[in-house]
């Protein structure tokens, strides 16, 4: 499989994933299967940021970096919204402009995107 270029697009992501199962065998694998699988890496990432702050972890635990997690809940994120049919390029663009109007606690309203 030829690795994801350095300046890969979101869209790019996606169709890797569907390569990267394909080749890897992981095709069969239903929506709740891979969400369950992107909730246990949620909590995989979590215990990384807490390790990163000097928090400790379970005798024997084994943590991954926190890079490491954030591109697994990534992945299945991916492959995921695959599996649904949902470009996550346009699903990001329309909840953005859902929370331009919103107003945040302590913010007022949203200001040209600007993450809060």
């Amino acid at each position: 499989m030829q690795p994801l270029a350095d300046d890969a697009s979101l869209a790019d992501l996606q169709r890797y994933v569907i390569t990267m199962e394909t080749e890897r065998g992981f095709t069969g694998q239903s929506v709740y299967e891979q969400t369950w699988r992107l909730m246990e890496e949620a909590g995989e990432l979590a215990r990384a940021v807490r390790k990163n702050k000097g928090q400790r972890a379970l005798t024997g635990e084994l943590i991954g970096s926190i890079d490491e997690e954030l591109a697994d809940t990534l992945i299945f994120a991916c492959s995921i919204a695959n599996r649904l049919g949902i470009d996550l390029s346009d699903a990001i663009r329309a909840k953005e402009a859902l929370n331009e109007t919103r107003s945040w606690p302590g913010t007022g309203p949203s200001v040209g995107g600007t993450i809060r």
